[in-house]
């Protein structure tokens, strides 16, 4: 059975063609069919957890300095978007609303400018990888990797969570290095940091390596995010209020 002709001829449904940038460069841009399809179909597509479908810039708590700092950045680039050649590397603890605001700025250019998006936590795309490899999985590993590589703008979340291994690496390697090379946009969130202020803790190039920590300096802005644990401010209330009650 023949594959049905793609509806676009321009970006063969990828949802993106390819134009000259600065200085002869190619990149990749979102295609003007990518409107078309209207903001439901992307959301559906974009596999974005129930927990933050709602998450927008509005709705994100700036409590410190740095996170006030990191919503205007990461605002800024959803307005200008697709003009910047670069990702987005967001970097803090847990609890800062690094999540919350790589959602909202896939759901900003879902619903404004028709991008087409892909969240994908990074620990269960390795769990669905390995499940691939049982002899009753449907999946192959390329079927699962495929959406990953070519989605308009990637959101991987929860960078290094993983315990590292040579397979996670290779599996890190083949995905930062594919949307590198094909000059795709991705954005990725991590509980780690370069120089984290506990000496007992893990870098960032410790959980994924040297070498990983270099490529996405090269394709990656770094915003650093700090402040109070909201999920704890959350629970204590909580906590507090029931205790007075």
């Amino acid at each position: 059975m023949e594959s049905p002709s793609p509806r676009c001829p321009i970006c063969l449904d990828e949802g993106f063609r390819v134009e000259e940038g600065i200085g002869g460069a190619s990149r990749a841009v979102p295609c003007e069919c990518a409107r078309s399809r209207g903001p439901g179909s992307l959301i559906e597509s974009a596999r974005i957890p129930p927990r933050f479908e709602r998450c927008s810039f509005e709705s994100y708590h700036a409590f410190s300095h740095r996170q006030r700092l990191a919503k205007q950045e990461i605002e800024r680039f959803a307005r200008e978007y697709p003009v910047q050649e670069y990702g987005m590397l967001l970097m803090g603890p847990p609890g800062v609303g690094k999540t919350h605001l790589a959602v909202a700025l896939m759901n900003h250019l879902i619903h404004e400018k028709g991008v087409g998006c892909l969240f994908i936590d990074f620990q269960d795309l390795l769990k669905e990888i390995q499940n691939s490899y049982n002899a009753a999985s449907d999946l192959t590993e390329m079927a699962l990797l495929q959406p990953v590589f070519s989605c308009e703008v990637l959101v991987l979340d929860d960078l290094g969570a993983r315990k590292p291994s040579a397979w996670v690496a290779d599996t890190l390697s083949h995905v930062i290095n594919t949307r590198y090379n094909q000059m795709r946009t991705t954005i990725l969130t991590t509980n780690y940091q370069d120089d984290p202020p506990g000496k007992e803790e893990a870098t960032l190039s410790e959980k994924i390596s040297d070498r990983m920590r270099s490529r996405l300096h090269e394709m990656c802005r770094t915003i650093e995010i700090t402040g109070d644990d909201y999920r704890k401010k959350v629970h204590k209330s909580r906590t507090d209020f029931f205790s007075q009650r």
